[in-house]
Parts: structure tokens; sequence; C-alpha cells
């Protein structure tokens, strides 16, 4: 099966494209696709997160659930919405805890695209929905695959940060190697949790700290500026 997907995740992820739960998420997809269900994000941008962030250019991974459910939302970022669309409450929340620990002015804007090209990889665990019902594509194979994505960063790359927001992010430690990486936890930043411990977890400053402590350049999470080439 030809995926179309970043040629150096290409690389790392080839074999994984023509194992039996690969090809049953493709006739999942195509199925629901032919019967009229509307599913986000479009097809073009559900490997979006792996072409922003190339495999060789990787330093941190934020875990997600699975995409927005509603219109337009869905980008294949996990957190991020297009631009122009209203950031999402646990977005909100992230925004807030970014003002919080480094000053970070809240910015209107929802898209994460900035981050993503610094090296952060926004990984939706379930990479596809069905519009207005969320968590419809949990069980189709999606996380066979984000599994097996985990485990290559942890096996193949050294000094990642890993931020793992709430439990159903926190039961993936177990596919990272903790001798080589660096895992963060916290709860997650939904309003219903965020007080719970996201608030107050610095996970960005701590997140440039140990970058920088492997000479790596820190992420600019500032959203009000524009990366640098």
């Amino acid at each position: 099966m030809d995926v179309k997907i970043e040629e150096s995740w290409k690389a790392v992820l080839k074999h994984e494209f023509t194992k039996p739960y690969f090809l049953q998420v493709a006739t999942h997809l195509k199925t629901e696709r032919a019967t009229g269900a509307v599913i986000y994000p479009p097809g073009s941008l559900i490997f979006h997160a792996f072409f922003t962030t190339p495999f060789d250019e990787l330093k941190v991974v934020i875990l997600g659930q699975d995409p927005y459910h509603g219109p337009g939302q869905a980008h294949g970022l996990s957190f991020s919405v297009p631009e122009g669309v209203p950031p999402p409450p646990s977005l909100g929340n992230i925004y807030k805890e970014l003002n919080k620990d480094i000053g970070m002015p809240i910015p209107k804007t929802g898209d994460l695209t900035k981050w993503a090209k610094q090296g952060v990889l926004l990984l939706n665990a379930v990479l596809t929905v069905r519009a207005n019902e969320p968590a419809s594509h949990a069980k189709i194979g999606w996380m066979d695959f984000t599994d097996a994505v985990i485990r290559k960063i942890s096996d193949e790359k050294k000094g990642i940060v890993f931020l793992l927001w709430g439990r159903f992010a926190q039961e993936k430690q177990i596919l990272i190697d903790e001798t080589k990486h660096y895992v963060l936890k916290a709860a997650h930043p939904s309003p219903f949790s965020a007080d719970k411990g996201f608030f107050g977890c610095k996970h960005f400053s701590r997140t440039n700290e140990l970058l920088m402590k492997q000479g790596l350049s820190p992420i600019d999470w500032d959203l009000s500026t524009e990366v640098e080439k």
C-alpha cells in the first residue's frame, strides 16, 4: 500500500503500511466514505503531523487522543485548529499555562503549526473521526499505528521530550524507554481536569530546559511571532 507520508517517516514506518491492521483502517475509511459519512480531518491532512514535523527534526511529542469532531476544526495536529477557528477549551487552557509559565501573550490563533515546524510532533493517538461522533474511530486500528510510531521514536531517537497529559496519554508511557528519553506528565488541559495538575505543571519551560541541557535549541512557544528560519 503506497501511503503518502513524509519521506523520513516513510523510511521508519514502511513495514507498518503492509500490516493487516493498517489495511483494515484503510478499508474502514473507504467503506464509511462510500456510505456518505463525513470524516475529519480531510484525507489530505490525516498525516499532516508527519509532514510538518519530519522524523529527522523531532524533539518533542505532545500526544492527543482523537481529532476534533466539529466542522473545520481538525487539521491533523493534536490540540491545534486551523487559522481563523477559535481555540477550543483545552487549547485555551494550554495558553493559560503558557502565559503563567513563560509569560506568553494569549494568542487569538489556535493554529500550532509554528510548534510543529520546530520539531514538536503534535500526534493524535487516533488520526480520524466521524463528524460529531467523538472517539468513533478509536477501535478501527489507528492506535496500533500510533503505538508503533511511539515505539519507533523511542527505539531510534534519543533525548525526546514526551508530554503526556491525562490518563489516556499516560497509558502510552510503557512504550517509551525512559533511560534515554524524558517523560513529563500532568492532568489533561480539559476544563474538567486542568485544575487537577495541568495548571502549574510548567511543562513548556521544563521542556526547553531539557532540550538546552542536550545542546539543542529551545522551542519558541510564542505564537505571536514568526518561527526563525
